[in-house]
């Protein structure tokens, strides 16, 4: 209920009022200068009502408030180039020499740190020898943690900025899937407080990493640890006073313990959420189900137990769906990896994304997938960005009774196709797997037909290449088939030779083993073909009728039976264009 009277004046005269009136503690310093020439600051204020942000994230931006990184280029590269190591002080005034706004000053002083201390992997596990006060921290060049935030906000209180290190628990390199969290505070950053609100940040983390066994430190400067979204920031740092989560509502530390850690590469791909929510999933029926949401085209792969061969990934526009199949009993490592699409021809690498804990109480014996299977599996905008377009069948697994299936896909204009059939067990050789498969174009349409050898499962490899381009074939996606009925025992379609154009088209015979003393009815489509022959014990020559050569052709007396073309009619020689093989009697 006190009254508080301010004068101000001019600042030649000195003030009357201060020797009259004592504000006692928690005075908040007024805006003067200090003897060095620095601005002095208030004492911060605690975070209020206008600080917070809503929690869960609500997908907007990574970042607590708008920054335009494009504009601040300039001067993060001239705060990089400053080179001043004999005082704080001279660093702050170098840094804000090009740093007008508050945020610019932040931004200055957070490059500089992030490039130029490193973490201190020695002090890290001797801690009493060491200092973490500001001016140690410049002259050594490296710290821990503490060290970072407190020349942190050592250098904002410098530049006029309110900054506070904060401290609490951090999921850092040393965190394990669901492990608690008891005992004093294990990690410190800062918030700053700009454009009247606070904001987090954590230059230790912004400067680079360490392994597991904190020997080696990495710097790899990571821009999303600087103005985080709260409700990103509390996946991995909760602070001792919980005012400082800035959410609303803030979480318990129960609730921290148990939510899913995402680290920064899993937002900064774009990722938006993954499912289910807590770090520990069972199996039902030995099977566990995983997905993730992102914006846009994104590229996974998992690794359960340290293989991809125990379950079933497929690709969707904004994320990806997962099954696995636990082949133990007990508890295993589950990683998802992610890369940007549009990185398929740079060196991008996968980058490890979620980590789950799978726990198996039972095992599915009956799910096992070929080892030539490759994750992710079925059409997906992937296979549809390389000319793969309409596929008939958009499931990952095909699943035939009888043993065979079709798939017809339109293909974009120049693209080559090659297919390959895998038998579980490769008891298949790759030449007859391939004559498995019977391709046909339609214009811009292409048929495939698959006719199994056995029961069991396989695998339907697609290649393409650009027609124009005589480089390899590169393999797109494939097909889990999946046959039970034991009694399927299809024989090959018959072999092609390169005289064999892919818009030709095999009516019948269609099976590649014919019947022995039998006539046989040939019906093909071929185009700018003078003669077409079919040789068998005999010649047997077929006719033209409407874009089809039809005939038949008797199997007595022979093994094998040719198809033979005369391109040209001026040509004598003929060239062979298909096989068929004859059932010994």
């Amino acid at each position: 209920g006190s009254q508080v009277t301010v004068e101000i004046h001019h600042e030649d005269t000195s003030p009357q009022l201060i020797k009259r009136l004592s504000l006692g503690k928690g005075l908040q310093r007024l805006r003067g200068r200090d003897n060095k020439g620095f601005q002095k600051i208030k004492a911060p204020r605690p975070p209020g009502a206008k600080d917070l942000h809503a929690y869960p994230w609500d997908k907007s931006s990574l970042k607590s408030m708008p920054v335009d990184l494009q504009k601040l280029e300039k001067l993060d590269a001239y705060a990089l180039k400053v080179n001043v190591k004999n005082s704080v002080e001279e660093l702050v005034k170098a840094l804000l020499k090009k740093a007008h706004t508050d945020l610019e000053k932040v931004r200055a002083i957070w490059m500089w740190i992030c490039h130029h201390i490193e973490y201190d992997v020695v002090g890290y596990h001797n801690k009493s020898q060491l200092s973490s006060k500001p001016r140690d921290v410049l002259q050594m060049g490296k710290s821990i943690c503490e060290g970072y935030a407190e020349l942190f906000e050592h250098m904002c209180s410098l530049a006029g900025i309110q900054c506070k290190k904060l401290s609490g628990h951090a999921k850092g390199h040393t965190y394990k899937t669901g492990q608690t969290f008891t005992g004093d505070s294990d990690h410190a950053w800062n918030a700053v407080y700009l454009e009247g609100r606070w904001h987090l940040l954590d230059s230790t983390w912004g400067s680079g990493s360490v392994d597991d066994c904190v020997t080696k430190f990495t710097h790899r400067y990571n821009e999303f640890y600087f103005l985080t979204h709260p409700a990103l920031f509390i996946s991995n740092h909760f602070p001792d006073n919980s005012n400082w989560q800035l959410l609303k509502p803030t979480l318990t530390l129960k609730e921290f313990e148990n939510n899913m850690l995402h680290n920064s590469k899993f937002y900064t791909l774009g990722l938006l959420a993954a499912h289910p929510e807590t770090p520990i999933i069972q199996t039902v029926n030995g099977k566990a189900s995983v997905s993730v949401d992102c914006r846009s085209g994104t590229l996974f792969t998992f690794k359960l137990e340290g293989t991809d061969k125990h379950g079933l990934m497929t690709l969707k526009k904004h994320g990806m769906e997962l099954d696995i199949y636990p082949q133990k009993t007990g508890r295993h490592k589950l990683e998802i990896f992610a890369k940007p699409s549009k990185a398929e021809a740079s060196d991008d690498v996968y980058q490890c994304v979620v980590e789950y804990v799978v726990e198996c109480e039972s095992v599915d014996e009956a799910v096992r997938f070929p080892k030539d299977l490759s994750q992710p599996v079925g059409p997906s905008w992937f296979s549809e960005r390389h000319g793969f377009l309409q596929p008939s069948r958009r499931e990952p697994v095909l699943h035939t009774n009888d043993g065979c299936c079709s798939l017809t896909f339109t293909l974009r204009k120049d693209i080559s196709v090659l297919t390959s059939l895998h038998a579980d067990g490769g008891s298949l050789a790759e030449d007859v797997a391939r004559r498995h498969v019977l391709q046909t174009q339609r214009k811009s349409q292409i048929e495939l037909k698959v006719r199994l050898p056995h029961a069991g499962n396989f695998v339907l490899k697609i290649y393409s290449k650009k027609k124009s381009d005589p480089g390899n074939y590169d393999y797109i996606f494939n097909y889990l088939i999946r046959c039970l009925n034991t009694e399927v025992k299809w024989p090959a379609f018959p072999q092609s030779f390169s005289k064999w154009l892919q818009d030709y088209e095999i009516l019948e015979p269609l099976s590649g083993l014919l019947p022995a003393n039998r006539n046989v009815r040939f019906k093909l489509k071929m185009h700018g073909i003078a003669k077409v022959l079919v040789q068998a014990e005999n010649i047997h020559p077929l006719t033209h009728n409407k874009g089809y050569w039809e005939g038949t052709c008797n199997t007595s007396g022979c093994s094998e039976v040719f198809v033979m073309v005369h391109e040209n009619a001026n040509h004598t020689f003929y060239s062979q264009v298909l096989r068929y093989e004859v059932e010994t009697q």
